[in-house]
């Protein structure tokens, strides 16, 4: 198959599914959800229309990972003082899941001999703020044990986002360790550079000509600094994933400018986002799970396994409804997936074994955001800490 504008055309129109499945409010779907499930019945599942190994389709689909995980990274609440005093209540419950989760992982993969435990163990304990935070929001949750609940998304979103590459490929993660560095490294700079030119004055100058002139200038700086860690992580044969998300939690450390939010909100959601998850539908393969039916057990046991594995912070207090809410993820499953098959470490069937139990976790959180937003009050605000017990 060759890209064509035709081609571009249809895959714009398949992600308008994401607004048509996310529209009513009550079920709590991400938008995400219907691209990538447009791309399964488009792609190597379906009616094979979309080709999602032609190289101009791929490397537009890299854009749109890389700035999936920019703005994933922006979500992060690392200057809200609130968020930063429910650092404590939120790093407990990471670990606690974290230590779950290992042992959940090492059974897994035990089990159904898969000897990816490290793997399975970092996909249960993540959390995606992406997913996690506009759900509080839109069902209007406040109160403690939502700001400890924030704390703890964003540390695991955080850990798991940098610890995937380690353990995606154990054979190679010496060689990981060092890109993730480089990146690390690189993103502290792109942060200070930022920070003085906020601290000099100089962000606001640029912005009251860019916006006078309408010259973008502050978006254009942005995606320079994310394709330059891009290409660092790319150069260190490291995942975009994690360049995209060191951006992006440099921005949020220093403040994101509300007109540039709302820029990257359009080319992100608008065109690239979409982009890329109706590419990553085109390029599962679901048919392998019924030629290999053991993985839809394991994406089963997966999903179930991080729910139960967050659910288990009831015993130190946290209502179940708020535990299910805290397993969804998606950026860490995808990227999994994504870096899994370029590196040709999952087996046939595993990549959507992999994105049916993120489904299943992003499912459980739409229901449990549901019965947290009742149980929270009339008016869904203030959450007890008795709540959901």
């Amino acid at each position: 198959m060759t890209f064509t504008f035709s081609t571009l055309a249809l895959v714009t129109a398949l992600g308008l599914l994401g607004p048509v499945l996310a529209l009513r409010k009550s079920w709590h779907i991400p938008a995400i959800v219907g691209p990538l499930v447009a791309g399964v019945a488009f792609g190597a599942t379906g009616f094979r229309v979309l080709d999602a190994s032609e190289p101009t389709f791929t490397f537009l689909a890299d854009i749109g990972f890389a700035l999936v995980m920019f703005v994933a990274g922006t979500h992060v609440p690392v200057r809200d003082p609130a968020v930063r005093s429910a650092l404590g209540a939120g790093t407990l419950r990471a670990v606690i899941v974290g230590v779950v989760a290992a042992v959940f992982g090492t059974g897994l993969a035990t089990a159904f001999g898969t000897g990816h435990a490290p793997l399975y163990a970092v996909l249960m304990a993540s959390s995606s703020a992406a997913v996690v935070l506009p759900i509080i929001d839109s069902a209007g949750l406040t109160g403690k044990p939502i700001l400890a609940l924030t704390a703890q998304v964003a540390i695991a979103d955080t850990v798991c986002v940098v610890a995937l590459p380690l353990v995606i490929d154990p054979s190679t993660a010496g060689r990981a360790a060092v890109g993730a560095l480089a990146v690390g490294a690189a993103a502290v700079v792109l942060y200070l550079l930022m920070r003085l030119a906020e601290e000099r004055g100089w962000r606001k100058r640029v912005h009251e000509v860019s916006e006078e002139r309408r010259f973008a200038v502050e978006l254009r700086v942005s995606l320079v600094g994310l394709f330059l860690l891009a290409a660092v992580a790319t150069r260190m044969h490291v995942s975009v994933m994690l360049a995209g998300f060191a951006m992006g939690l440099a921005v949020a450390a220093v403040g994101e400018p509300r007109r540039v939010a709302k820029q990257l909100f359009a080319i992100e959601e608008g065109f690239f986002a979409p982009l890329f998850f109706v590419w990553l539908g085109a390029r599962i393969d679901l048919r392998d799970l019924v030629a290999h039916p053991k993985f839809i057990a394991v994406g089963l046991a997966l999903g179930l396994g991080a729910i139960v594995a967050h659910v288990v912070m009831r015993a130190i207090g946290q209502p179940v409804p708020l535990g299910v809410l805290a397993a969804a993820q998606i950026g860490v499953p995808v990227a999994a997936v994504t870096v899994g098959e370029q590196l040709h470490v999952l087996a046939p069937g595993e990549g959507s074994a992999l994105i049916l139990g993120a489904l299943l976790t992003i499912t459980g959180a739409a229901l449990a955001a549901g019965r947290a937003g009742t149980a929270g009050g009339s008016q869904g605000k203030a959450y007890s800490t008795t709540t959901g017990a």
